[in-house]
């Protein structure tokens, strides 16, 4: 037997601090989530075992078993799953995954409640053990391995733990909770199945406990609960999606969410079908309320349960989901796919296909659903107004809330899912130039179109408040024109793939020159017509004092209040586009805007024939460069032309 002393990874010694000194506002948690890695354990067993029986040993009946010594002060849960080798124990034990770690330290913020929601979504569920325990001891045998080389890891919760070879004769895996005096609560049966029926009911395996029974008591004196040698299934034990609909409840629903996303908060909207074919599966799918913190991480694993005639495959099968739907949870559970499935298998997989596709149109389903009710009716014009359901009530506000939560991540779908355009396209919000909050949809905007206009207007930047003060949109708020305001960074990428909607073109204001077509009156086109004229020379003049700047230096009617702006032309790459490329690293080819001069503005006028006509020509377009939300080339020599105009 050996026996050797290991310190914790940093992120591991951090997180034990703040656990056992901060995460207690809600410590029944602990509990949960051992469990859950419980019946992980017992899952990967069931997927090994599938290639080698023989891992089963003695033992085919997997189950997890809680009990607790009030003598001792100890809680232990144990399961006859996988277990660990000394090598996994150290590893799995003493370290946390680095996909995560550095998100969940950032998002702990101080709130006791808060931050113990966090506990379970990095794999870090383990360390919750210390919330309640002063000591944890786990001992284990991975499945095959010889009875003498089972593991035993101890530790307080402070820079280091233990680890020595033990002889045990079951498979899988016992912790051992040490309680601290605060949390003997939990040496009582009726306390544990309370937190187990509330987090665990529906883990699709037997969660065991030993009966009680009601002892009387001798000379005159009371009685009392003890436990006895038999034990007692306390959970339901059945996977919830294979039960019809009609017998599962609101709360079951929302209770299986939260066990297998490690979320508290209830999902939005759920959908649970069984789909017959040519291929067959169930799904049960959810629409979170909330953001997984790590959801831009590259290098996060998103998917959903895959589960082949109930047995567990994995956890994280992405192939089941478009990229844009990443942030669903759910399980599909299907009839079809060979119990031996790869990873390899399910990219290519026409089952796999149908049944990606079969998900896919579920989900939008639900978004439109919640989309749809996401307002209540207006009255009409003769103050009617439709009768709502309690049912519909319920939805109200629920898209709004998912969309600033994934709204962002929708837009992907433009670029990636070409049959679902459409649908997406429909489900998009946005801000506008005459409304701040994001929820304005294309159908919303075509509904407002003033009569005579050709084009949705919109325009991106890196701010709602720096698109709407945008100087390009100084002619729309005259003419009392909406613009659509987009400020996520996925906007320019998202709308390379959507040229209109519903036959109605979309059209950048900052690109190419603008034409309001019918919204102009003849006095305005003959206006700037003659503006256009008399203003060559100048034109001239500026573009050859900011030739290695610009690509060309015209008159415009998009400016009101304004001396000038920059667009691009049509097919050229937008400058909020080139900036976004240049922070992530990336070469972008070099794409001279086009300066546009407002030809009534007093600045304008008084550059002909001014002795400082260089100075203000540059000042002119850094200016219209800072406006958008760029920066001048040489920042100093900017501030040097002010200053010395100014003096």
């Amino acid at each position: 037997m050996t026996k050797q002393t290991h310190s914790f990874q940093a992120e591991v010694a951090q997180l034990l601090h703040l656990v056992t000194h901060a995460l207690y506002s809600n410590p029944e948690i602990f509990l949960r989530e051992l469990i859950s890695n419980a019946s992980d354990a017992c899952d990967k067993l069931r997927f090994e075992g599938l290639n080698n029986a023989a891992l089963y040993e003695d033992a085919p009946n997997l189950e997890v078993r809680v009990t607790f010594d009030k003598a001792a002060k100890t809680v232990t849960i144990s399961d006859n799953g996988i277990g660990l080798s000394e090598a996994e124990a150290i590893a799995n034990l003493g370290t946390i995954a680095k996909s995560g770690t550095k998100e969940f330290m950032t998002k702990l913020s101080g709130d006791q409640k808060s931050d113990a929601q966090l506990i379970g979504q990095f794999g870090v569920g383990f360390y919750s053990g210390f919330i309640v325990a002063d000591k944890i001891t786990v001992e284990s045998r991975r499945a095959g391995l010889a009875h003498s080389e089972g593991v035993r890891w101890i530790s307080g919760g402070t820079g280091d733990f233990e680890v020595e070879t033990i002889d045990r004769a079951q498979r899988g895996t016992s912790v051992t909770l040490h309680l601290r005096a605060e949390a003997e609560e939990y040496l009582n049966t009726w306390k544990l199945k309370s937190v187990i029926g509330k987090y665990s009911d529906h883990i699709s395996l037997p969660i065991l406990m030993r009966k009680e029974e009601w002892k009387e008591g001798t000379d005159d004196q009371g009685g009392e609960m003890v436990t006895t040698d038999e034990w007692e299934t306390v959970n339901k034990a059945s996977a919830l999606w294979t039960r019809a609909k009609k017998d599962i409840t609101t709360d079951e629903y929302n209770a299986f969410y939260k066990q297998i996303s490690h979320d508290f908060a209830d999902p939005l909207a759920h959908t649970h079908n069984r789909v017959e074919g040519s291929t067959e599966y169930t799904q049960l799918l959810y629409v979170p309320a909330k953001a997984p913190m790590d959801l831009w991480n590259r290098d996060r694993k998103g998917g959903l349960k895959l589960y082949v005639k109930r047995v567990f495959i994995m956890d994280d099968a992405e192939a089941l989901l478009p990229s844009y739907l990443r942030f669903i949870k759910g399980v599909v559970d299907s009839a079809d796919l060979p119990l031996n499935v790869s990873r390899e298998l399910l990219q290519e997989s026409r089952d796999v296909k149908a049944i990606r596709e079969g998900c896919t149109k579920r989900v939008l389903g639900m978004l439109e659903d919640l989309a749809k009710h996401d307002k209540l009716p207006e009255a009409s014009a003769d103050g009617v107004t439709d009768v709502v359901s309690d049912e519909d009530k319920a939805l109200v506000g629920k898209y709004t809330t998912f969309y600033n939560e994934f709204g962002a991540v929708l837009k992907e779908g433009l670029g990636e899912d070409f049959a679902n355009r459409e649908r997406l396209a429909k489900l998009l919000r946005f801000a506008s130039s005459t409304s701040d909050t994001v929820s304005v949809s294309f159908a919303d905007y075509k509904a407002r179109m003033k009569e005579g206009q050709e084009a949705i207007y919109y325009i991106t930047a890196e701010t709602q408040a720096a698109a709407k003060n945008s100087p390009q949109l100084e002619v729309f708020r005259k003419k009392g024109i909406e613009v659509l305001l987009m400020t996520d960074r996925v906007d320019e990428w998202a709308l390379n793939y959507m040229q209109d909607f519903d036959g109605t073109p979309l059209q950048s204001v900052a690109k190419g020159a603008v034409d309001l077509g019918k919204l102009l009156d003849e006095d305005e086109k003959k206006a700037a017509e003659e503006a256009a004229e008399a203003f060559k020379p100048l034109l001239a003049k500026l573009k050859e004092a900011l030739k290695d700047q610009v690509e060309d230096v015209r008159v415009t009617t998009r400016l009101v209040d304004s001396p000038a702006c920059l667009v691009v032309q049509d097919d050229g790459m937008s400058a909020q586009l080139a900036r976004m490329l240049k922070q992530a690293g990336q070469a972008t080819p070099e794409v001279k805007p086009v300066l546009e001069i407002n030809a009534e503005h007093a600045l304008v006028k008084k550059l002909d024939g001014s002795v400082h006509f260089n100075d203000l020509a540059h000042i002119l377009f850094d200016q219209a460069l800072l406006a958008e939300g760029g920066m001048p080339a040489d920042p100093a020599a900017y501030v040097k032309r002010v200053n010395a105009l100014l003096v």
